[in-house]
């Protein structure tokens, strides 16, 4: 396992590998602290430096914040996996090779997925839970995912847009802003990107979300910590009524819904975002 030299920004924190059963997983890993550190789950079809800058380098300003990728995506060698569960083992690996044994999880999209299901396979390793965008086991609209996505991709190709425009953000003038803004800041880190995710990685995740949706909804989570839901009013993705079943899930959860928002809840309010996650998170 190679080490980052020192902790910086987003834009510029290494990447390193760790190895987990002969596979090799990317991270980065930035900010300080002697707290618990937080460690963050990505959405659907993504790598490491789909992350947001303005998202992550607030984050790590009083905490240690690590991003982990998925087997097989962007450059963590392996089989990508298609199911959330298969996803939630290989991060409980790799935080447990990292040599962690107690973690905040930030889960995104999918990502919040996977930590659903980590707390379900590793309750001992999670302080506490940050869900955004996500949904819980047969959520509404997750079914139909798939269909959505590729429906919208093909209109980005057509029109010349990038389909994360149209995926993640309303159609109003605020919501335009915020996803011509978003876009920039996804090119400021020059150097030491992650590999593209090809077209095989995001029919597998599109899969694992699928057989997400289509799995009996269960009534409580037995996970007893703070739990922190966010989400959009206008998420076409992940329609908002999921974060309803999620409140439903976890009682005593804080949920805060963002108006003329999207599936990019956390990258079209990041200060917003951050800011209650970081007072959420504050012990």
């Amino acid at each position: 396992m190679t080490q980052p030299t020192a902790p910086a920004s987003f834009v510029q924190t290494p990447t390193p590998t760790v190895a987990v059963g002969g596979t090799e997983f990317v991270y980065r890993n930035l900010g300080t602290g002697d707290g618990v550190p937080l460690v963050a789950l990505t959405h659907l079809g993504a790598n490491l430096d789909s992350w947001d800058p303005e998202a992550v380098d607030p984050l790590a300003r009083d905490r240690r914040v690590i991003l982990i990728g998925y087997r097989g995506a962007g450059a963590s060698t392996g089989t990508v996996r298609d199911s959330v569960e298969d996803m939630a083992s290989d991060a409980i690996a790799v935080i447990r090779a990292l040599g962690l044994s107690r973690v905040d999880l930030f889960g995104l999209s999918m990502g919040g997925m996977v930590a659903q299901a980590i707390i379900t396979q590793a309750p001992e390793l999670v302080d506490r839970l940050i869900l955004a965008g996500s949904g819980p086991q047969g959520g509404p609209g997750l079914t139909e995912m798939t269909g959505f996505t590729v429906r919208t991709i093909l209109r980005g190709v057509a029109t010349f847009t990038n389909p994360t425009t149209l995926l993640f953000f309303t159609r109003t003038p605020r919501g335009k802003q915020a996803a011509r803004a978003y876009q920039a800041r996804l090119k400021r880190r020059r150097a030491g990107r992650d590999k593209p995710i090809t077209p095989g990685v995001f029919r597998a995740q599109l899969r694992a979300v699928n057989r997400w949706g289509q799995q009996h909804p269960t009534a409580r989570a037995g996970f007893t910590g703070p739990v922190l839901i966010m989400h959009g009013d206008s998420d076409r993705m992940v329609p908002p009524g999921n974060a309803d079943l999620l409140a439903a899930r976890f009682p005593a959860a804080d949920v805060r819904i963002y108006p003329d928002s999207g599936h990019g809840v956390v990258f079209q309010n990041h200060g917003a975002v951050t800011n209650a996650t970081r007072t959420f998170l504050r012990r």
